[in-house]
């Protein structure tokens, strides 16, 4: 999962949500000044070469987001703010935890699973089709795929489902859960990840943390708190974002891009093409909670013509990125099935580019193939304006969808 760190939002509200992929009205447009809601100034980039010179430049960093002078950024605490996390060092030290965990997560690694995978969903859609009409898909399909990928991977065979669900509610909480809820579930979270580091050590496997530890004791200079960190920030990424993109991908295919199931029944390429390009255009969030990657500049740096200080907190709008009409003239009613004609940032770039992209894609593209291979009548049984929708974290995703075939 790629949603760094990111302000809070102004309020969950209980109006109705439009869907992700419906038009965005902001512009792309050069770096402007806004403030988080903690009072923190803030330059906005939204511009597709803007968004990548943010992310690849390394005079704009993670870690002086953290520094001692920094100024505070969120309201409530989440499981992204460790100044100590692989995702907010820069430079060698992070390229040195960064490698304790990226071979498992090489296109060739995630290669050798696809066809576990291919059965999960196969089994996932058995069960739906044994439970009958209507179904709710999320609980049935996009929530348990991934759980039980990454559930596998780090070889957590009684993970509980309901339990990984508060725990990562809370740890991407903005505005959902109160500071001391989160304190305590991110405890509990962290209690578990010793649990897991503890009985690997005793009797070490196959699994994604037995490789962890091997490399931590090679390395020699990995703290206990960054394994924990990192086993826990590795369970909440493995399943957030697929379960995010896929569940906001059914709600266009099966409404406003209805048309387009029938194709992706046709091949793997096709599921493939339409993959990227959804992970493009849909967000993974709300702007109002996620304005962005954020970077602080350790020196003066020109960005799209406006001279950003030393200092300053800098969001990379990934979502504007991706819909920059000087880069990406189609959208998705036209382009569904085009080879993206520019690097789409849904997983960031540079050096702090999501591990597990490839991983996130794989599920991606085989779970929209098969499903709509197995069941090419689904439809969604209420408007997508009636959809119960995730509210105040840094994701946004249906809580249920409802469908009939």
């Amino acid at each position: 999962m790629s949603a760094e760190n990111s302000a809070t939002g102004a309020g969950t509200g209980t109006a109705p949500l439009t869907p992700l992929h419906c038009p965005r009205h902001a512009e792309a447009g050069p770096p402007r000044l806004s403030a988080l809601p903690t009072g923190t100034p803030v330059w906005l980039v939204s511009r597709h070469a803007d968004v990548r010179q943010v992310l690849t430049d390394p005079r704009l960093g993670r870690a002086p987001l953290y520094a001692p002078d920094a100024p505070p950024l969120t309201n409530a605490p989440n499981l992204l703010d460790d100044p100590n996390s692989m995702l907010n060092i820069d430079g060698t030290e992070h390229q040195r935890l960064r490698r304790t965990v990226q071979r498992a997560f090489t296109p060739r690694a995630i290669a050798r699973w696809r066809p576990w995978v291919a059965s999960v969903i196969e089994g996932l859609i058995d069960e739906l089709i044994d439970h009958g009409n209507p179904a709710d898909i999320v609980a049935g399909y996009t929530r348990p795929l991934p759980v039980a990928v990454i559930s596998r991977l780090m070889g957590l065979d009684n993970l509980d489902s309901k339990r990984l669900a508060h725990w990562s509610d809370h740890a991407l909480s903005t505005t959902a859960h109160s500071a001391e809820a989160i304190v305590t579930a991110m405890g509990e979270f962290a209690e578990f990840g010793s649990a897991v580091i503890a009985e690997r050590r005793a009797d070490p496997g196959e699994d994604l943390v037995s490789s962890l530890l091997v490399a931590a004791a090679e390395d020699g200079s990995i703290t206990e708190g960054q394994l924990v960190t990192l086993v826990i920030g590795l369970v909440v990424a493995g399943h957030e974002t697929t379960m995010t993109s896929l569940g906001n991908a059914l709600v266009y295919l099966l409404g406003d891009g209805r048309d387009a199931w029938q194709r992706l029944a046709a091949d793997e390429a096709s599921a493939a093409a339409a993959t990227e390009q959804l992970l493009r255009a849909v967000p993974l969030g709300d702007t109002d909670y996620f304005p962005g990657l954020l970077r602080r500049t350790v020196e003066e740096v020109e960005i799209g013509g406006v001279v950003i200080p030393a200092g300053s907190v800098v969001a990379a709008d990934t979502s504007a990125a991706n819909m920059d009409p000087e880069v990406f003239t189609g959208d998705l009613l036209t382009e569904l099935f085009s080879p993206l004609v520019a690097p789409m940032y849904t997983f960031g770039a540079g050096p702090h580019h999501c591990l597990g992209a490839w991983l996130a894609r794989m599920e991606l593209e085989l779970a929209l193939h098969r499903l709509a291979r197995r069941l090419p009548s689904l439809r969604l049984t209420d408007p997508a304006g009636s959809i119960d929708w995730r509210r105040g974290l840094l994701t946004r995703s249906p809580n249920s969808l409802q469908v009939a075939w």
